[in-house]
């Protein structure tokens, strides 16, 4: 026939990253020490959407496991989130986050609470980003950070949550701060994954949650991804990330 065309029967359209981040002490008694790891997988559609799953591993007692699965549209906007977390190896909670454009929904249900319904109407929308607990993601937020104005401090006024525990640790359930973030600069980094060319951030201050968080220093890559590539948190959690394994 003319005039017409013949697809491939397989399709491939979307790129793929996967990674593992090794969690680490940096506590003088345990520098180095693993205490947990990461492994995510990062997929970008033909479209601009992209998702990560991410199976997050902390060893320390009371142990924490998570699995999430959160998506963002071509506009690194939140679309929904899955979480699910065990806690001294026994069921903490499940939860589904939906992201609409002035309202969040959440549907989880809790060792603790039991089934909880949740509907947070946003301050500013869209909301612009979701904390999920994911190492991996914690590098995405800064993409909201205005280079262009150079080096400072910067806020993200609504930063939604799915824990407020340092470590994750509680829920899954909506929980609303406000994040202050320095931008420090561009670096030549290498870790075990190898070595590029990386933007330099740092967590300053969490207004908002239960307990305060130290400071926290994040790399990640310079070529628009934001992939993680390192982190150390200061104060009393002594804590470094690094990204050992990375394919495409």
């Amino acid at each position: 026939m003319t005039g017409t065309t013949t697809l491939p029967i397989l399709q491939r359209d979307h790129r793929t990253a996967r990674g593992t981040i090794a969690y680490l002490s940096h506590k003088p008694d345990r520098y180095l020490q693993e205490r947990g790891r990461e492994y995510f997988h990062i997929d970008v559609h033909s479209d601009g959407k992209r998702t990560i799953t991410a199976h997050c591993e902390i060893d320390d007692r009371p142990s924490v496991m998570r699995d999430i699965t959160y998506s963002l549209d071509e506009h690194w906007l939140p679309m929904d989130c899955f979480v699910r977390i065990t806690v001294g190896d026994r069921f903490m909670g499940s939860g589904w986050f939906k992201f609409h454009h002035g309202h969040t929904e959440c549907e989880t249900f809790t060792a603790l609470e039991g089934r909880v319904s949740q509907r947070m109407e946003h301050r500013s929308p869209p909301l612009r980003t979701f904390q999920n607990h994911a190492i991996a993601c914690d590098a995405w937020h800064l993409r909201l950070y205005d280079r262009s104005k150079g080096p400072g401090v910067q806020s993200i006024d609504e930063f939604l949550l799915s824990s407020p525990d340092h470590r994750g640790a509680t829920g899954p359930m909506l929980f609303r701060v406000g994040v202050h973030v320095e931008y420090v600069g561009e670096e030549r980094v290498t870790v075990k994954a190898g070595t590029f060319d990386a933007l330099h951030f740092r967590y300053v201050s969490a207004p908002g949650l239960p307990q305060e968080h130290p400071p926290y220093d994040v790399w990640c890559t310079n070529d628009g991804e934001f992939l993680f590539l390192k982190g150390q948190v200061a104060g009393y959690m002594q804590t470094y990330y690094e990204l050992i394994e990375l394919r495409k």
